[in-house]
This record gives C-alpha cells, structure tokens and sequence, in this order.
C-alpha cells in the first residue's frame, strides 16, 4: 500500500507518459520510481521481455502507471489516447467497437465495428479484445509500431497491454473509492464505486488480492423518433400533424447510458526465490442502452424530420441495446533457472455479446419492395460467442555474457459461434392481404396471387457462422553487446495459421409467403471453407549510446494478421438470378493475410542535469495487402477483403520539463501521412454484381468504371485518424492546510481533421478537428484524497467517426423512399463534471 507522503515534486500520468515514449526494452517493475529532488523521475517497462528504464531503452513505447492515472481521471483507452504520439482511438460509445488506430494504419471507413485489428490488446501476458475499465492496474503499455516478433499476430500497428497490479505477499492493504459526476445534457447523475483488497493467506508465500469497481454512467443521447409499435405505427408519420407523431412515435431520454461490473480475483504463490505464480480470473459485464450517434445535420433535407431533430437526437426507429459479458482465467508462472527465467503462460478466455439493432434502411436499400408497407420497419437480434485458448512459453537469459537472447513458443486456439436474426413485424400479413405475393400461370399466362401464409415470427433472415483458428509461432531475438555503446539485436517469429468456417442463410418470411414452407420451418445448410498459410517475420535493431543522456536508435520490423476465410458461400449465375441472392462473388469468399515492415530512427535525451526530456522518432511503415471490412454485393453480408499497398510516414516528439519543483510542463506532437501507394479497384464494392459475376474480362469492367466512387488510388488519404496530434500539460503542486498535498493538472489536446473514407471517395467526408480542455484539482492527506475534476471543460461539440455514409441522404431514394438515418454521426463525451474520493487503510 502506497501512502501519500507531502513531497516537492508530484508525479503525473501525462509525465510519465511522455518521459516513457519511445521507449525501452525491458519490463515495467510494477514499483514506482522515488520522486527525485534533482530532477524527473524515472520509471521501468517491460515491453521487451527485459527490463530498462524508460530513457535507456531503444523501443517506443509509452507506460502510464495506475496511481496517476487514477489522479488524471483516466479510465478508459480513448483517455491515454489523447496523449500518446501516433495512437488514435475513434471513441463510439460502449455499443461498438472503437477502431485502435497507429499511425494511421486503417483501410476501414468510420463507423460501428470497423475496427480492422490493427492492434493488439493484451491482459497481463494473455492477448484479449475486450474494452477494459481500468481498475487496480499497475501500469497501461503501449507499443507503437510493429510488434509481430514478440507478440504476433495482429500486431500490424502495435500492442497495448494491461499489467495488472499482482498481489503483495507481506502486507494487508486496500482501499475504497467512490465517484459522483454529472455529463452535460443527461438528465441523470452518474456515479462509480470500488474497492481493492490485499492480504496474504501464508506470510511470503501464499498472497490474495481482489478489485471491485462499479459503473453506472448516464446517457446523453436521446432516441427520439422510436416506433411505438413495429409494424403497426407508422416510422415516419406526417411530422407537422401532432397528433399522428404522438400516435406513432415516443421518446426515449438519455439511452446510450452505461452499467459496467468489472472484478479481479488473483492468487499468487510464491514458495522461495526460484517460482512465482500467478493464477488470476478477469470478469467484466457492460450493459449498453444505445449508440452514441445523432442525425443532426445527417438527414435528408426533404424530409421534414431533418428541420425538427435536436444535436442530441438519434432517429433510429427502434432502442439498440447491447450486453458484453467477458471473462479470462489466467496462470502465470515465472521460474529462475540460473542461466534464463522461464515463464509460462495459460489464458481461457470466453466472450459473450448480445445486442439489438435498427435495420430498416437496409432492407429498403436492397430494393426488395418492402417500402410498399406504410408501417414497415426491420430491426435485428445478433448473439456472438468467442472462446479461446492461448499458451505461450519463452526463456530470456539472465547472464552477464555480451551476448543475450530470447527464445519461445505460442499456441492460440479461437472458436467463434454467432448468428443473426432479421425481423419486419407484420409484413407477411400486409403482403398476404393486398397481394404483393404472385405468380403467373404457365398456362394461361395469367398473373395470379400466391396461397402463401403469414409467418407469426415475423422471421424474415437468418444468419449462423462458426469459425475456429488454430494459430502457432516460433519466435526469438538475439542481441549483442558489441561495445559499451553500440548494441545489436536480430528477431525472427515463424508462424503457422488454420482457419475454418462455416455458415449458413435462409429466408424464412420470403419462402413462406412465396414458397411452400411452413409457418415456422427454417432451413440451414451449413457450408464450410477453409483457408491456411505460414511465414516469417524478422526485427532488426540497433542503438548507440553516445553518453549517459543521449540513445540513438534504428529499428526495422515487421507485423502480420492473418487471413481467412469468410464463411460465405460462391456465387454461381443462378444466385444472381434470385430474387435475393445470398453469396460471394469470388473476391469476397477468402481473404489473405496482409503485413507491414516498419523503419523508425528514433532518440532519446535528457539535458540540464535530468530537469528536460526531449524524445522523437521518425518512421516509415509499409503496409501489403491491407485487410478491409465490407459487405458482398449480393446482400450485404458483412465480409473481410484486401485493398492495395500503402504507406504511412512522420514524426512523434515528446518532451516534458521541470520548470521548479513544484510545476512541470509537457508536450508531444505527431505528424502522420499515411496513403495508398497504388490503385485499388472495387475497394467499395462493384456496379453491377451481375455484370461482374458474367464479364469474361473484369479488367475491362474495371476500365469502364474508372474513376468512379467504387475504386481508390495510389495517393489517396486513409481514413480514421488525424494528420497531427498535440498535446500540452501542466501539474502544479504544493502544500496547502499546513500538511495537505494540492495537485492541480490541466491538459489541452488537438487532434486536426480526418477523413471516414479513403481519398474522400464513395461519399467520404473530412471530420473537422478539435480541441478539448480537461482540469482537476486533488486534496490529499495520508489516506484519503478529494478530487474535483471537470472534462471536456468547455462542453466542445464534436464528432469522433462517422456511420455510412452522406450518399445516402444525397443519392439514396429507393422508390420513392429517404434511406437516411444509416447515416450519422458519433458525437464526443459532453462536459463531465465529477468529484472523487479515495481513501486507503494499511491494517
């Protein structure tokens, strides 16, 4: 347990941050380092394998440790963003999945699960895709650059790692906390409260540890415009007749609310000097009322909705909530073998989601004549279930030889089971009724309506997919010592990946009002595909040590993601001549495998006796085969396919400076230029799937299509992240009360504009940038603390991504029908206002 001592100098995260950037080969040791009286303090990392201290090491890397990042109010991923150097987080709200983007290296356009997996997220030594609240963390790692070498697959951009706190063995501690906030234009107060309990159960040997944290975060965005009843009342009523918007339409205050339950149980066994072992279980359950996005300025202007919708107005027809449950059993072993210690490491992971979504714009938009229903809307049910197993085992040596080296295995075993139900609430009846459904006779030629039924599910598509990867590597690093200041290191990772699916659709509404199923028969015929493949990374890196304050490195590596199947069935032409054809054309059934290789000069530098730091790097990343998400042309189900090459390049600085011993400042800026470096043809999709699925030559088609929204080209933007980043900071300290510690930090960060789309094609558009302000003021004794913080302190109206697209409001009429409100925007947290307590007990 840390006690609160008065002390000159009072570390800050964003301190921390931007001294530990660009660095360091080495562990992170979870102990913080002494402030020190003549100068910045210094804290360890353990990206590497190794341990070294921030400045000392030739890797960039950013560490930001639990205690100030508790004082800096900082609790989720998209915070420690803002004030990293080439990391971008396009923050959506707990309902989707924010894209984690590094320097830039994003095909995907904005908008909810776009996230192309450029990044890895890691728990302890475990990799898990999960948006943790960070509760009782030692430390937040983050990598920037390929990392494939040590830490594999998905690691094209970098790796982030949470490190939880581990369990002191000789000491009963804890502490309890609680935090009460108001978020700008919410009608509720928000509020968080947690506990963290040490103790051990054999003293030095045998140690207990357990955090509690609870989240109840109110919403701001009210869904306006829901259905009352689907099927029944009319989704858009005649918006200037009250009476009928009341008959029709309710509101929904507040909706994109957040109720989050995190836990951590951990046991850690210690019996002498040789074994340590960890065994720990991860619990997380988030429960989201709705998106985050608003339609403001985002519909048709033809349609009277657009002149009444408020800035915190969502016009979806109906409430999209969504539950994440995620959790990881986790033993980790470390064992010193006297030339080497030897970890090991076990992960079982499960995930399950569960979610509810407004589908309506996208049937219309397929043009299957639903729009002929005055009270037609569609919305969809999706479960997902992921589980996996992960072990790792390495040895890094521990001698004094000028010669070192790392050595290991990993084994990753994912299954993945989902499915998705489409629903349009009483449309067989109205087809039924007014004979939308017909045929004609053969004989006659006589066009006659068909003795359909309706279907009472209302069931109108069904999706299920199974998928199961089996991934293992070989990886090692070696490293010498080859002078007192010049020091050598070579990596290798050989991998190997199996990847199998399977799925299967049916149209149960259509084939029962059309065909002859029964009123409740679904049909699946699961189809399977496989895709496999193995290769190589290497890393190279060297760095010189000019004197005690001055590193110079050079690093060349490289990262990977693996490819894979989609898990949809090959079109033939009798597909395409469906009515409602559901399949791949053959670009969109597999997928390959794509790779970066990053170069990066980079330097380190303290001056005036460790009172400045002044860090950069340049860097140069190519990226092959970029993975994208999209949809198949024959519908829209949602696919992974490969663009062109690319190229991202820039400069990341970060200093930071002891102006006295009781205020300090600090900064970083980073310039990106990330863009494809040769064309890429149907990038958004092909004009006619038809046309592509016959033409003998589909270079041919390409030509008669250049220069259309369906292709990007070589100098073409990417999307999602900005092109510069800054941030600026000050924390100033001081006693107050005779023996209390006054910490007042303020931070100002800028992020310039981006593009949703590649090259603005396909109905991009360019995201203005902004600026945000966040405050706090902390009042602490020996034990307790009192926070008062304000974020987003001038309340900035802001949009972070965007969803689809504006063609849809500027071309998207379907006969005679607005598809508009698929597109929108993801809008910025509104001022936060909150105060927090914090008090700590040492039994």
């Amino acid at each position: 347990m840390r006690i609160h001592t008065n002390q000159t100098f009072k570390k800050s995260v964003l301190c921390l941050a931007l001294s530990s950037a660009f660095t360091a080969n080495g562990y992170v040791l979870a102990e913080e380092a002494e402030s020190k009286a003549d100068g910045i303090e210094r804290i360890e990392v353990t990206g590497s394998r190794r341990a070294s201290t921030v400045q000392e090491a030739p890797m960039n890397i950013t560490a930001l440790d639990g205690d100030v990042m508790k004082d800096q109010n900082i609790t989720q991923l998209s915070d420690v963003a803002r004030w990293v150097p080439g990391l971008t987080v396009q923050d959506q709200g707990g309902r989707d999945n924010s894209p984690i983007i590094v320097r830039g290296l994003n095909t995907n356009s904005s908008g909810p699960d776009s996230d192309g997996g450029t990044v890895a997220t890691y728990v302890g030594e475990i990799p898990l895709l999960v948006d943790m609240k960070v509760i009782d963390v030692e430390r937040v790692e983050v990598l920037i650059g390929p990392q494939g070498t040590l830490y594999g697959a998905g690691t094209l951009g970098g790796a982030i790692r949470y490190l939880p706190n581990k369990p002191i063995l000789d000491e009963t501690s804890g502490s309890i906390y609680g935090d009460v906030f108001n978020i700008a234009h919410s009608d509720d107060t928000g509020g968080e409260a947690g506990f963290v309990f040490n103790t051990p159960l054999i003293d030095d040997t045998l140690g207990l540890r357990v955090a509690f944290n609870y989240l109840d975060e109110p919403g701001y965005i009210d869904y306006a415009y829901t259905v009352k009843e689907g099927g029944v009342s009319l989704p858009d009523p005649d918006w200037s007749d009250s009476a009928a918007v009341e008959q029709n339409i309710k509101r929904v205050n507040d909706v994109n609310s957040e109720q989050a339950t995190t836990a951590r149980i951990m046991l850690r066994w210690q019996p002498n000097d040789i074994i340590d072992s960890t065994l720990s279980y991860f619990y997380q359950k988030q429960e989201i009322g709705g998106r985050s996005i608003v339609h403001a300025n985002s519909l048709s202007n033809t349609n009277q909705l657009s002149t009444i919708i408020g800035d915190y107005d969502s016009a979806y027809r109906y409430l999209e909530p969504a539950e994440n449950e995620d959790s990881l059993v986790s033993l980790e072993i470390t064992a010193d073998l006297g030339f080497a210690e030897l970890t090991s490491a076990t992960g079982f992971s499960k995930s399950e989601t569960s979610g509810q979504r407004d589908q309506t714009d996208l049937l219309i938009r397929l043009d299957y004549g639903y729009e002929e229903f005055p009270a037609f809307s569609a919305f969809t049910r999706d479960a997902d279930e992921t589980d996996t197993i992960t072990q790792e085992i390495r040895l890094v040596s521990t001698g004094d030889s000028a010669l070192s080296w790392i050595v290991g295995g990993f084994y990753n075993k994912y299954e993945e089971s989902s499915f998705s139900k489409e629903f349009t609430l009483n449309y067989s009846e109205y087809a039924l009724k007014n004979g939308v459904p017909w045929y004609v006779d053969e004989d006659t030629g006589e066009r006659l309506p068909l003795l359909g039924e309706a279907r009472p599910d209302s069931l109108e598509y069904i999706q299920v997919n199974s998928t199961e990867i089996i991934e293992t590597a070989l990886f090692g690093e070696l490293s010498y010592q080859a002078t007192e200041q010049l020091s050598l290191t070579l990596g290798a990772r050989f991998y190997q990946y199996d990847v199998k699916s399977k799925s299967a659709f049916d149209l149960p509404l259509s084939s029962t009002i059309l065909g002859d199923y029964t009123t409740d028969e679904i049909n699946l015929d699961l189809e399977e595909t496989s895709a496999d493949d193995d290769g190589d990374l290497f890393k190279f890196n060297v760095s010189y040590q000019f004197n005690d304050d001055i590193l110079a490195y050079a690093t060349v590596s490289e990262g990977f993601r693996i490819g894979g199947s989609n898990g949809v069935p090959a079109c033939t032409a009798e597909d395409i001549e469906t009515n409602q054809p559901l399949c791949g054309l053959p670009h969109e059934v597999v997928f390959t495998a794509d790779t970066t290789t990053n170069y990066e000069l980079g330097f380190k530098s303290t001056w005036f006796s460790n009172k400045f730091h002044f860090n950069a790097a340049l860097f140069l990343v190519e990226w092959n085969d970029a993975q994208i998400t999209g949809a198949t042309a024959n519908g829209q189900l949602g696919i992974i396919s490969n663009a062109a090459s690319a190229e991202s390049k820039g400069i990341e600085i970060s200093s930071r400076a002891m102006l006295s011993d009781s205020l300090t400042a600090y900064a970083t800026y980073a310039y990106t230029q990330v863009e494809l470096t040769e064309d890429a043809p149907h990038l958004f999709g092909v004009p006619s799937s038809e046309e592509y699925f016959l033409e003998d030559n589909p270079e041919a088609l390409h030509k008669d299509y250049h220069n259309n929204k369906f292709d990007a080209y070589a100098g073409d933007r990417l999307p999602g992240s900005p092109e510069q980043q800054v941030s600026l900071g000050l924390t100033y300290s001081t006693e107050v009360f005779d023996d209390k510690l006054l910490d007042v930090n303020y931070g100002l960060t800028y992020q310039s504009d981006m593009y949703s789309k590649v090259g603005l094609r396909d109905f991009g558009e360019e995201i203005p940038g902004y600026a945000l302000s966040n405050i706090s003021a902390r009042v602490s004794g020996d034990e307790w603390s009192v926070t008062l913080y304000v974020d987003n302190m001038f309340d900035k109206y802001a949009y972070t991504s965007v969803r689809h697209n504006v063609g849809i409001i500027t071309d998207g009429v379907t006969n005679g029908v607005d598809i508009q409100r698929n597109y929108g925007h993801y809008l910025l947290t509104p001022r936060k206002i909150g105060l927090r307590f914090d008090y700590m007990f040492d039994m």
